[in-house]
């Protein structure tokens, strides 16, 4: 089986639904039987590289809301990654993740995505760590396992694993997918948002006991973010 995850690590619900689709991964007999992708998703690619904008001031800006209003739709968030044993912080920079998705791309070659992609939520969302800084993001991926000196190619070479990204882009558009997390099963069942681990568990048990036949979409739509903002059932 094969489960590919469209997600960016500027969504705080790809980074709640990684760790509910995990718990739900856990609960399945078959896990071991699992083969898990992660795909790029850019929820704000006209953002700035340097991330100078901070995520509350983003946040009232997209609603038409106030300082106190956003803090309180954070909390809603900050509330739900509790939940999941996950730290979060609303004192975080919004910016542009393109160079993020790059470097998953050359960590998906080196055997280490799924390391560098934890290492990526947890520095934006438990630490607040600036992720648009060349030298920060650095440090993160030689932490999750990278080389450093691959790294530092990558982030020079603007074109590298560029097209690797676009691609993903542009086949989550042809899925249908409007906004993230999205989750597809063996591209026969296809889950939006930030379900509960239950979800993505019953989810993998049908995929399999259905193998070979037809079979609709699954998990309908759930917690997720679109178009840059981050809300309560907002994707496909």
């Amino acid at each position: 089986m094969r489960v590919e995850i469209w997600s960016d690590i500027a969504c705080p619900w790809c980074y709640i639904g990684k760790a509910r689709f995990e718990k739900g991964l856990a609960g399945f007999a078959h896990r071991d039987e699992v083969e898990v992708v992660h795909r790029s998703f850019e929820l704000d690619p006209q953002a700035a590289p340097a991330g100078d904008v901070m995520v509350l001031d983003m946040l009232a800006e997209k609603y038409g809301v106030s300082r106190e209003q956003a803090e309180a739709m954070e909390a809603r968030v900050a509330e739900a990654a509790a939940g999941e044993g996950l730290g979060y912080r609303s004192d975080r920079v919004h910016g542009n993740t393109f160079d993020l998705h790059r470097l998953l791309h050359l960590a998906k070659e080196r055997g280490k995505q799924d390391a560098l992609l934890g290492a990526l939520y947890r520095a934006n969302f438990a630490e607040a760590r600036p992720l648009g800084d060349a030298a920060e993001l650095t440090r993160v991926a030689v932490a999750a396992g990278l080389d450093e000196a691959d790294v530092r190619r990558v982030l020079a070479d603007g074109d590298a694993y560029a097209e690797a990204v676009r691609a993903d882009e542009r086949e989550a558009a042809e899925l249908g997918a409007r906004g993230v997390p999205f989750f597809v099963i063996d591209r026969r069942y296809g889950i939006s948002g930030g379900q509960p681990a239950e979800v993505f568990r019953q989810a993998l048990e049908q995929a399999r006991e259905a193998a070979g036949t037809a079979a609709p979409d699954g998990g309908g739509s759930g917690d997720g973010c679109a178009d840059g903002v981050c809300t309560p059932g907002s994707v496909a």
